[in-house]
């Protein structure tokens, strides 16, 4: 292999970061339509749901680090990383469709049924995806190029979640011609159709892509080490946590957004809101138009908050303006739940300035993440970037995971059932996507207040490291 430096076409970044796209539906899904699916689709009860989510999540939390290490000591003539979107293309697209298939079981067999399938989906989910994010690392050793590579993979990742955010229930209502006794067959052909572009997706970063250097040995600590000097690293602790809320926010906020549109919202101010953009729908097809142009707003809303994120982390530091932007986002979050029914319009707007002020936060973690791999290398003079790195993620995982669990039993603590909902589940619904979820904001912003690295120890420490290591 080479080890030098390596300038990438256009054409190995483009197929690299189809990759991304190809996990991104499956992402996606999970966190928008899951519990929607598991419970008016596949008949579970929310409580029961939640439940399965929260274990399944635990279990790909765990077996993250446990992924990382079979790549590291993977070896063919392939690679370490890229044979694995080879072996995992075909099982990754097999396991989405059976995960959305619907069998015709009993109600006991159905929640079997979605514990072994969604537990598959997220194993090899990370089989996939972990060796993927490595790969970016080793298509080349220049810095330049690896920050180009990691843009092009952000821009694809966000267009796969605008397509499923913005689409999905679309081509669901359109599948199952706009009856609901045939909604099943509108999910099996979505998920199918989706399904079948990921693993073309991820062939095609398989054959584009190269692995050219081999990664560097550093002189880092050993695995005992580097879990004790975690619980001593108060950066690090404070990331952790505030991983953990602010996925727990996006896992549970995300979930009941579907149920927001279709049983709180007016449908013929929804029907009157939607003429104004020139869609001319009956009320079948309703909910799933509006809640796809509620996603499409959004998500165009956090690229621009993207895009600003690193000329205001560059003024003011990465903590202040994420601390800036994740409590903007919280008032937002709270502030959709005082919405009325019939008035569309500041559903659009409120859910326009949330999406925007928290996507100035979404780059800021993870570089916030390299610093904390820094700090420690500066503190115990040894580094961890990878055990790092995987305690964030395992945080992330657990996170979605409790998000599920908290979605479940707050639409189960105000009795919803997809056959009879009350007026007391849809005011359920309404707080589950906003008070509560904004409450997990709120400590995650307290977590951020005892986050010390800021702007002129950042540079402190960079400069130290640069010395030493020369």
């Amino acid at each position: 292999m080479q080890t030098g430096v390596q300038k990438l076409s256009i054409k190995e970044k483009i197929g690299y970061s189809l990759g991304d796209s190809a996990a991104n539906f499956v992402f996606q899904t999970a966190i928008i339509f899951q519990m929607l699916y598991f419970t008016n689709v596949l008949g579970i009860s929310a409580g029961k749901a939640g439940t399965l989510i929260f274990v399944v999540m635990i279990w790909d939390a765990i077996f993250d680090p446990i992924m990382g290490i079979i790549a590291d000591k993977t070896n063919s003539r392939w690679g370490k990383f890229r044979p694995w979107l080879l072996w995992s293309a075909l099982p990754f697209g097999i396991i989405y469709y059976l995960t959305f298939m619907t069998p015709d079981f009993a109600e006991g067999a159905k929640l079997a049924y979605g514990y072994i399938t969604y537990l598959f989906l997220w194993t090899i989910y990370s089989l996939n995806n972990l060796p993927y994010s490595a790969l970016g690392g080793v298509m080349t050793g220049d810095v330049v190029e690896r920050t180009s590579i990691a843009s092009y993979r952000q821009v694809a990742a966000m267009g796969a979640a605008f397509i499923i955010q913005g689409f999905f229930m679309q081509m669901v209502d359109h599948f199952s011609g706009g009856d609901v006794a045939n909604v099943v067959h509108g999910w099996r052909m979505t998920v199918g159709i989706f399904a079948a572009i990921a693993v073309v997706f991820h062939l095609i970063a398989f054959l584009t892509t190269r692995e050219r250097i081999l990664p560097q040995k550093e002189e880092e600590s050993t695995t005992k080490e580097a879990f004790s000097d975690l619980t001593k690293n108060g950066p690090w602790i404070v990331i952790f946590l505030t991983t953990l809320f602010i996925f727990t926010n996006l896992s549970m906020r995300g979930g009941v957004l579907y149920f927001y549109f279709d049983y709180y919202l007016d449908g013929s101010s929804l029907q009157n809101f939607l003429g104004n953009f020139g869609y001319n729908v009956d009320k079948v097809a309703v909910v799933s138009r509006s809640f796809g142009l509620f996603n499409m707003s959004g998500m165009a809303f956090t690229i621009v908050g993207i895009l600003l994120s690193k000329p205001l982390s560059e003024r003011f530091g990465k903590r202040n303006v994420f601390l800036v932007g994740l409590i903007l986002a919280t008032i937002f979050c709270g502030v959709f739940g005082l919405v009325s029914p019939y008035n569309p319009w500041a559903t659009y707007l409120i859910n326009i300035g949330q999406t925007f002020t928290f996507g100035i936060t979404i780059p800021l973690l993870w570089a916030m993440i390299a610093d904390v791999a820094d700090f420690s290398e500066w503190k115990f003079n040894r580094r961890a970037t990878g055990v790092i790195f995987a305690a964030v993620v395992f945080a992330l995982k657990f996170g979605l995971g409790l998000g599920g669990k908290l979605q479940g039993f707050m639409l189960t603590l105000f009795g919803y059932d997809a056959a009879n909902v009350t007026e007391s589940a849809v005011r359920g619904v309404r707080l589950t996507a906003s008070i509560f979820p904004a409450l997990m904001f709120v400590v995650a912003i307290i977590c951020l207040f005892f986050y010390k690295i800021d702007k002129t120890m950042e540079f402190k420490i960079q400069d130290e490291l640069e010395a030493r290591r020369k």
